[in-house]
């Protein structure tokens, strides 16, 4: 009877979304103050790109940032198998300093947000053709969400990108 108990605690607990950092701790723990809050306001070629990355439209018109000096941090969802993936991502210089997993909301792959997967993306850049510099190595029967966040990550760095544009 415990075993059945436990099995269906064990569920329970899989099915809950798991914050790690909420996006204020996020931003503190990468950038110095003051953090100045900025938009960028997504023109018709930003989310064109936008959409061949993600490989549907991206939903809304402008994308809230942070910055401190050089340094930006990027908070984006991206859906996994089923739910959306919360991630912060890190930028300075036109590439990662860091990707956070901030709620993980799947059921499986949970994972992606251990740091001996996140760190793969530190340093990363975007080439011409908007794809990451590297490769990311994948998680067995979490691929759906290593997508999720390596779209998420060349969003984040494109977009990085284009926060001195007008719009």
């Amino acid at each position: 009877m415990w075993r059945i108990v436990a099995f269906i605690a064990g569920l329970t607990v899989q099915s809950m979304a798991h914050a790690a950092l909420s996006n204020e701790e996020f931003i503190q723990k990468y950038l110095k103050q003051p953090v100045e809050n900025k938009v960028l306001w997504l023109n018709k070629p930003l989310q064109q790109r936008a959409a061949i990355i993600l490989g549907h439209n991206y939903q809304g018109l402008r994308v809230r940032y942070w910055q401190s000096g050089n340094r930006s941090a990027w908070i984006l969802d991206e859906i996994g198998k089923e739910q959306p993936i919360t991630t912060g991502v890190v930028i300075e210089n036109n590439q990662i300093v860091a990707v956070d997993v901030l709620v993980y909301r799947e059921s499986r792959g949970g994972e992606v947000q251990q740091n001996f997967f996140t760190k793969q993306f530190q340093g990363l850049t975007l080439d011409k053709n908007d794809k990451l510099s590297k490769k990311i190595d994948g998680i067995t029967g979490a691929t759906l969400s290593v997508w999720a966040l390596q779209k998420v990550a060349r969003l984040a760095l494109m977009f990085d990108s284009q926060k001195g544009a007008t719009p």
